[in-house]
């Protein structure tokens, strides 16, 4: 398992930055809480006068936001939003370093298989990102059941927070694709922030514009917080589409990358 353990360490840095980060953000957002709920009646207010399309785009509902758990998965959608980003930049760039280093030819001459090297670059990516959730969700369960006096149920909690989860594995497989197909990719970021943008701004229009099937689009709409909060479930049909979409992604990844030729440095 070297290669898995080699991209570990590569990564492990970018990784400790990331979790930190969305931590601290869940952290501080959540400290906002009672300043929100201090005086429900003037924040309504305020919230109101915001155009309903502004709400929407936000996903801002009124009607659940001055509860702990509304109030989450409002703030989920700037995580999300961040976690998605970094999901594709591991997904993209574990799998176009080879190539944006001119080391691939170096690699695949080791006696290892190409469908070895993708498995391993994958399972250390997923690593990454499992670890990073796990820090991001067990931190925010922690620290709302500290700081708020407010009742709330930890399964749904935990059921919105695994949105993240969710959201990322689609990201992280969508960038190795892209990596997999563009291999002359020299700046990770100049390919995943626009994806990235582009797939929220679908979410954004299609709630501004109360489209039917605009959710079948975008991941960011796949895990509907009011639908989980009222349920206390997930949607099968974007259960099924998510695995669908993985499944497709990984598939392609591993034929394109086992046909791909390899240029050798010169």
């Amino acid at each position: 398992m070297n290669i898995y353990r080699h991209e570990l360490k590569s990564f492990a840095k970018s990784t400790i930055i990331w979790t930190c980060s969305l931590t601290v953000m869940i952290v501080l957002y959540l400290l906002l809480f009672p300043a929100f709920t201090k005086d429900i009646a003037v924040t309504r207010k305020l919230f109101s006068a915001l155009p309903k399309a502004a709400r929407a785009a936000l996903d801002l509902d009124l009607d659940t936001f001055f509860s702990l758990l509304g109030f989450y998965s409002y703030l989920l959608n700037f995580v999300v939003l961040a976690g998605a980003i970094q999901a594709m930049n591991i997904g993209a760039g574990i799998i176009s370093k080879e190539y944006r280093f001119k080391t691939a030819d170096f690699l695949l001459s080791k006696p290892v298989t190409r469908t070895k090297v993708m498995t391993q670059k994958l399972l250390a990516a997923l690593t990454l990102i499992l670890a990073t959730d796990v820090v991001f969700i067990s931190s925010a369960l922690a620290w709302a059941k500290i700081m708020i006096e407010e009742p709330f149920s930890a399964k749904i909690f935990l059921m919105l927070s695994a949105i993240l989860v969710f959201v990322q594995l689609i990201f992280l497989v969508l960038g190795a694709l892209f990596a997999t197909v563009f291999s002359r990719i020299k700046s990770v970021v100049s390919v995943t922030l626009p994806t990235v943008f582009a797939l929220f701004i679908v979410d954004m229009i299609g709630s501004i514009l109360d489209a039917k099937n605009y959710r079948y689009f975008t991941p960011f709409k796949y895990f509907d917080s009011q639908y989980i909060m009222k349920h206390a479930a997930y949607e099968w049909r974007f259960i099924i589409l998510e695995v669908v979409v993985i499944a497709c992604c990984i598939a392609a990844s591993y034929i394109i990358y086992l046909k791909k030729d390899i240029a050798s440095v010169t």
